[in-house]
């Protein structure tokens, strides 16, 4: 039976019936079952999408009762599979109770097979939409804005769980584009100050002789052009969160007020003389190395403790493995509502196009890129040639398992050699193998041994 045979459980307890569907409907995996107890082992060893099942079941083949429970228990282990009732009943009343205890469709015998095949084909159809919609739905509605499956996403995703509703001043650290501000403003939504304002300020984009006034407010008349008291970003942030984007780009004589800031929970306006009590979480980010600017003391080493309470290194995309066919998938959503447009996915050059890119740019260039093809794809499915990524030169990922395999099985022996000076014993004895196999495994894959360095 071929692997990409689609499985359909078969609950059918006449032998007749069970050959006529086995040749009826050979496009798909049939694993059958004759009665209750059998439907369900088989549901729990292949869980496939869509069964079809015989009402009139053993031990009481007369009436639809056992056939009855048997939809509810499966429905029960798993709610999302699509059921077609198969009867030989001419009664209604079987039909109207399979249906409202969740069968998916009814099909009467005796069995027309293009008819049949109709039916499995759509509520084949309608279960891949359904689980893609699931996963969409998990991975955004695990926290809010983040989209992600990688390991290395979902434990930043607990850590955000973790700290979400404590007071530690968080540092969010990552390259340009990672999504800094995405989870910044996770941390908010998922803290008990979500009711409260979110306000962001970029600490690069603002001129240096701005930025004091911009963060902490003035007094009328404290400068030119000051007609009237303004309130700053940090006071305005009062009871929610304020997210401070580049911190690293802080001027110095500003990073001593920031810090008085941090430790006493007050602001003083420029042109003030009295001192505001404000309260509100501070979460920072930037992309450079502040650990490393502290020490060379173009960064304050004092303010990078105090920010630091809670650090958190949010991954480039390029080390995110398949969350960019997520975060793709979830953009193309989003882009077909913004702009309009009825492209319904990747083709497989795509898909590959998207795995094998580096993303310098991160999420912010994927982004980019996804928008302007979906407006320039000219079909159905987005294509490589939509993307524009083919200036970039990258090995297309590797989806055959042989192939995954051997590259796998190459890369740990040169390593086992590595380690052992290129001793054909230790090596074998490293890999868990005998020196024979080692040796077929080396001619195998004719994999170069260096004998200037092998131990003797």
């Amino acid at each position: 039976m071929s692997d990409a045979k689609l499985p359909l459980l078969v609950v059918e307890d006449d032998p007749g019936m069970q050959k006529q569907l086995k040749w009826s409907l050979d496009d798909y995996q049939l694993i059958f079952a004759d009665d209750r107890a059998s439907a369900i082992k088989q549901l729990r060893r292949y869980e496939p999408k869509v069964v079809t099942l015989d009402l009139g079941l053993p031990p009481d083949p007369s009436n639809s009762s056992e056939g009855l429970a048997t939809l509810s228990e499966i429905l029960a282990l798993q709610p999302h599979t699509k059921i077609i009732v198969i009867t030989g009943s001419d009664n209604k009343q079987d039909a109207i109770n399979a249906i409202a205890h969740g069968a998916y469709d009814y099909y009467q015998k005796p069995i027309e097979p293009e008819e049949l095949s109709i039916i499995l084909k759509r509520a084949y159809w309608l279960s891949q939409l359904e689980q893609q919609q699931q996963a969409y739905d998990k991975l955004t509605l695990h926290l809010g804005r983040v989209i992600g499956d990688s390991p290395e996403i979902q434990k930043i995703c607990r850590v955000v769980e973790k700290i979400a509703n404590t007071e530690l001043t968080a540092l969010l650290l990552g390259e340009s584009g990672t999504g800094k501000e995405v989870f910044a403003h996770t941390i908010h939504e998922c803290s008990d100050r979500r009711s409260g304002p979110f306000v962001a300020i970029n600490c690069a984009s603002i001129p240096e002789n701005l930025l004091e006034s911009e963060l902490f407010g003035y007094e009328r008349g404290a400068f030119t052009g000051a007609h009237k008291k303004t309130k700053g970003k940090i006071e305005c942030a009062q009871g929610g969160t304020l997210f401070l984007d580049e911190i690293g780009d802080m001027p110095l004589p500003l990073q001593a007020k920031l810090l008085r800031f941090l430790q006493e929970r007050v602001v003083e306006p420029v042109g003030g003389r009295h001192e505001i009590e404000v309260d509100v979480r501070v979460v920072c980010a930037t992309n450079k190395d502040i650990l490393f600017m502290s020490q060379q003391q173009s960064f304050r080493e004092d303010l990078y403790y105090r920010v630091s309470e809670m650090t958190i290194n949010i991954p480039p995309l390029r080390e995110r493995g398949c969350d960019v066919i997520l975060l793709a998938r979830a953009f193309l959503i989003n882009f077909n509502q913004d702009l309009g447009c009825q492209v319904k996915g990747f083709d497989e050059s795509a898909l590959q196009a998207l795995t094998a890119y580096s993303w310098p740019g991160n999420i912010r260039e994927l982004q980019n890129k996804l928008k302007s093809a979906v407006i320039m794809a000219e079909g159905s499915n987005i294509t490589a040639a939509d993307l524009n990524l083919m200036a970039q030169e990258a090995p297309l990922a590797v989806f055959n398992l042989r192939q995954a395999r051997e590259e796998a099985e190459v890369k740990v022996i040169k390593q086992a050699f590595s380690f052992t000076n290129y001793n054909m014993s230790k090596a074998a004895e490293l890999l868990g193998v005998t020196r024979p196999t080692l040796y077929s495994l080396v001619e195998k894959y004719q994999i170069v041994i260096n004998r200037e360095v092998t131990a003797s």
